[in-house]
């Protein structure tokens, strides 16, 4: 199983970087019954992207042939490509270090995807993700979960 975790230095003793599309490094671990076989640490092609930092890194994930990934929170973008993928997400706390969350992981104590609601406070449109039949955002990728109310953190 390959893990994949956004780091800042990148590492097992790195944290966990709450900030999925716009973390410098990605530590990638491979994991072969129970045990870690392989690390390696790779920079995130969309880190100083001015646009577009989340889909880019999702992307760069899915090619590097990861199982999971493990972060502080997922934008919305990135979660929705992630979750097209196949992907299986799990958030963890930003004061936990790789080896902890995947140790974590592997015994299953992490939860499910924290999802930030907006685009990263610019203008924000509040997409709200939760329980229900509103309409969401859609465009196809299953990421239309709507009824919630979102927080519209953007402002000019």
């Amino acid at each position: 199983m390959r893990i994949v975790v956004p780091t800042l230095t990148g590492g097992l003793d790195d944290r966990v970087n709450p900030a999925f599309g716009r973390t410098p490094t990605f530590t990638i671990v491979d994991v072969e019954n129970g045990t870690i076989t392989n690390v390696q640490v790779l920079p995130n092609p969309g880190y100083s992207q001015p646009r577009g930092a989340g889909v880019t890194a999702a992307q760069f994930v899915i090619d590097q042939g990861a199982d999971v990934v493990i972060s502080g929170e997922f934008g919305p973008n990135s979660y929705g490509v992630l979750q097209a993928a196949g992907i299986r997400m799990a958030t963890a706390p930003a004061n936990m270090t790789v080896r902890e969350a995947i140790e974590a992981f592997l015994r299953g104590e992490l939860s499910g995807p924290a999802v930030s609601p907006g685009a990263g406070g610019m203008g924000g449109y509040g997409a709200a993700y939760g329980p229900g039949m509103g309409r969401g955002r859609g465009r196809g990728m299953g990421r239309g979960r709507g009824m919630g109310g979102g927080r519209g953190r953007g402002g000019w």
